[in-house]
This record gives C-alpha cells, structure tokens and sequence, in this order.
C-alpha cells in the first residue's frame, strides 16, 4: 500500500467515527473474511486478536499471539482489502517501549487504528473473568508511546480499559478520562452490563466511543440505531463472523462424516463460481494475461 493510499483510508476512517453514526465494524482474523466483510458492503475490518488466534492458531485468546502473526496477518489483509484496518494490539506486547515499535510495525502494515488495552500481560478475553489491570500511569506511558510512534498524526490510538469488570463503571471512566488526556483518540470501557451503563460512559467522555458487541458476552446486544442514539462512534462484532464459521464448518462436516456425502446440506456450501469470485479469480487471470510471454 502506498503512503497517499494509507493516509487517504486513515482520514476516511477519522471522517467516518468523528460522525459518531456507530459504525459496524466486524472483526477478521484472516485475509479471506476481510474479502467477505468487504463483498457484503461494511466500511471498515477489525483486524482481531481473538480471531487470530482462534483461527489461525485455534487457541483461546490469553495472550498467545505474537506481534509477527499479528503484523503478517495485518499485511495480507491490507493487500487485498481496500477498506480502513483497525487493528487489536492487545496490550502493546510490552511496556511502553515495546508499544512504541509496535505502532510503528503495525503503521507500516497498513493499520489505519490501533487499539491498546490495559490488562496485565498475559491478557485475557475482556469477557472472561479473572482479569487485572496495570496501574492507570503505565497504560497512560504506553498510550503516550503509541501518540509518539505514529508517523501519520490521522493513525488512530484506541485506548481500552478492562477495569470495569475489576473496579466497577466509575473507575473505568476515570481511566478512561486519563487515556484521553495522555493523546487517545478514542476510548473503549470493555463490558458495561446494561444500556444504562453504556449511556454513562459515552455522556461522561468527551472522545469517541467504542461498543463492544459480544454475542454470549456482558454487554447487551444493542441495534445501531440504539448505539448511535447512545452517541457510539464505534460499534466492533469483533468474532460474529467467526462464530458463524465454526458453527457452519462443523455443522457442514458433522453431516459428510455422517452421510459419506454433502448432498444434504449443499445449499449451504458457496458454489465453485462464488468462491473464485471472492478471491478475485478473474484479476488474477488478467494479470497473467497481460504478463503472458507470446
């Protein structure tokens, strides 16, 4: 990706979440799904940590990925997809100057937002339970780390806290209000337990909004026309496309083991001619058109 090309995503991504409209971002956690959320016509992938490693590692999200699956997976989606990547850097691998390197690693990949959180290392799912947190002046070094790496001002620093599932809703807008002095762009209080909640944190902080929608999680599952009456900016189904796959491959293979056969659940498939087409069969071929040696 050329540098007017990312600076370019990067402003429409600034545009798009200064509207505080709850963009629908859905997360992938490879180059194919981001294909997929592109073909259905969403503005922008989450580049997830869970999803990565789930899928690509198919283990749970405790802080097993590493910044190289991170930074690969981050490339290959940023060369097939043309939409904005916001992309989940878990806690910054490290302190405040490992975070520094991070962002610039992850800027040069093509990321247009990087999201920090909060938890101690080794990190776990902001829905699970047994969570901690660092101290409110470590994370605000690591998030003054991330403003000073970036080398495009328009590269967004999402800065997440875990600690209202530790220290209750006040707390975590307290941290959250310091995230924002130390230079975040946007702020994310992972798992409010109600819309009342919610509504707190989005007319007690003055920066952009991140909801979390979980499926099974904490947090209500709201509409976007709720969240963005809420006054969200950003609305992540960080795993929804995930989940579908799960269920759909084993639901698919649980009847070919079953029947010997996939006559039952055909429809179910993608045809030959649908999957070419995700992966842009046709370009491909005339790129070997144009470069055939006669």
């Amino acid at each position: 990706m050329s540098v007017d090309s990312a600076r370019a995503r990067r402003l429409t991504l600034r545009s798009m979440l200064e509207e505080r409209r709850a963009l629908i971002v859905p997360g992938a956690g490879n180059a194919l799904t981001a294909r997929i959320i592109q073909d259905t016509g969403f503005e922008a992938v989450y580049v997830t940590g869970a999803g990565i490693a789930n899928t690509v590692l198919g283990v749970p999200d405790i802080g097993l990925v590493t910044l190289t699956e991170l930074t690969w997976t981050t490339e290959a989606i940023s060369e097939i997809c043309t939409l904005p990547l916001i992309v989940d850097i878990d806690t910054g691998f490290g302190n405040a100057v490992n975070t520094h390197r991070t962002v610039r690693v992850l800027e040069r990949a093509g990321a247009c937002a990087v999201q920090i959180e909060d938890q101690v290392f080794p990190k776990r799912c902001g829905h699970f339970s047994g969570k901690a947190v660092i101290p409110t002046e470590e994370m605000t070094a690591k998030i003054k780390a991330a403003v000073d790496a970036r080398e495009d001002e328009n590269l967004l620093i999402i800065a997440r806290t875990d600690a209202r599932a530790i220290d209750g809703l006040d707390a975590a807008i307290d941290r959250a209000r310091r995230f924002i002095e130390a230079g975040a762009d946007l702020t994310f209080v992972e798992a409010p337990t109600s819309e009342v909640e919610m509504r707190a944190i989005t007319e007690r902080l003055g920066a952009p909004q991140v909801a979390n929608m979980v499926v099974g999680g904490k947090t209500p599952l709201l509409s976007q026309d709720v969240l963005a009456e809420i006054g969200f900016s950003l609305v992540l189904y960080a795993n929804t496309p995930l989940q579908a796959t799960m269920r759909a491959v084993s639901d698919v293979l649980g009847v070919l083991k079953r029947d010997g056969a996939v006559d039952a659940v055909i429809d179910r498939l993608a045809d030959f001619d649908e999957r070419q087409r995700l992966v842009d069969k046709a370009g491909y071929d005339a790129l070997e058109r144009r470069y055939a040696v006669d």
